[in-house]
């Protein structure tokens, strides 16, 4: 198998996390390697089987060519964002990735509504994973939020800039922001922020076991994005038992499920800010609506097992033998 990734470790995103935990879950049923594009120097006399291609538009290249050497050998096409959200619906060659795809994967189970009718017998979801974290006791004495996402306008990083500059200093309320500017001027907008509002910090890059803990230790997850394919930090979030407050879009939905209580309208900086608040004194009523937003989450964490990933993985290929 040759997994097509657009993005490798020095990216340090969603891509690349996905693209490395499959290789490795299925690297015990299949000779697996990562490639950013096929063919490759290694694709002549690699007898290749399977292409598992991230990303319809940024790997269209690799599924076109793959489709026109081996029109025998399937092409299996996992959909991870953007191109679900926005390129299928404009983008010729996106396009032709879906139909050449035998097999589609969504993250989230609201992922195949975005697909063309005809298209959604062969979309399987897979439901990404990691381990399971501890819950720690959190002190009342304030309120940490983090959001985890690189600064880049899909994932609104306004909307959080927004609500921080509504809050007061001293009302118990601390946001860390871990991300990378991708937008130089988000970047810029970032800094502003923490100049003007000190419970504000951009943290930049962080390594990704740093990130975990901080998400570990935070009282709430804020996770603002417009357009989402199914994030790894909400799934984090969910398996260490850190509530999420989430924009109500379908890909946070896909995560959370449809009746959960954290959401927020998209963009809204008020309606994320009124749900900080009701965090913050919930805490120091000792009230239980966090409470029940972690039970919600812990709920849900089942399906962010790596057993389950695995499983789904293993279920779809067994499809195409």
């Amino acid at each position: 198998m040759c997994i097509v990734t657009p993005a490798f470790a020095d990216a340090n995103n969603g891509n690349w996390q996905t693209a490395r935990r499959w290789a490795d879950m299925l690297r015990g049923h299949y000779a697996v390697r990562l490639a950013k594009d096929w063919p490759d120097s290694k694709s002549t006399h690699d007898g290749t089987d399977i292409l598992l291609a991230l990303h319809a538009r940024r790997s269209a290249a690799s599924v076109a060519a793959w489709a026109q050497a081996h029109p025998a050998k399937p092409v299996v096409l996992a959909l991870t964002g953007t191109d679900l959200y926005r390129d299928i619906q404009s983008d010729a060659s996106a396009q032709r990735s879906l139909a050449l795809a035998h097999r589609l994967i969504v993250l989230q189970e609201q992922g195949p509504l975005e697909l063309p009718e005809a298209l959604r017998g062969k979309c399987r979801v897979v439901f990404q994973s990691s381990t399971r974290r501890a819950t720690l006791p959190k002190t009342r004495a304030h309120l940490r939020a983090v959001m985890v996402g690189h600064l880049r306008d899909e994932k609104s990083p306004q909307t959080l800039f927004e609500a921080a500059r509504l809050i007061a200093p001293d009302e118990g309320i601390f946001i860390d922001h871990i991300g990378g500017a991708l937008d130089p001027a988000l970047g810029e907008a970032a800094r502003e922020t923490a100049l003007a509002c000190p419970h504000y910090r951009w943290l930049g890059n962080q390594p990704h076991a740093a990130t975990r803990a901080r998400i570990q230790r935070a009282h709430v997850l804020v996770h603002t994005s417009r357009m989402e394919g199914g994030a790894h930090v909400i799934m984090e979030a969910a398996l260490c038992g850190t509530p999420v407050l989430a924009s109500r879009i379908a890909g946070n939905v896909g995560m959370l499920g449809a009746d959960y209580a954290g959401y927020y309208p998209p963009g809204d900086s008020a309606a994320l800010l009124t749900l900080l608040r009701t965090a913050r004194e919930d805490q120091v009523r000792g009230g239980a609506w966090l409470t029940d937003l972690q039970i919600q989450c812990l709920a849900r964490s089942a399906r962010f097992e790596p057993a389950a990933e695995r499983a789904a993985l293993l279920a779809l290929l067994a499809e195409l033998a």
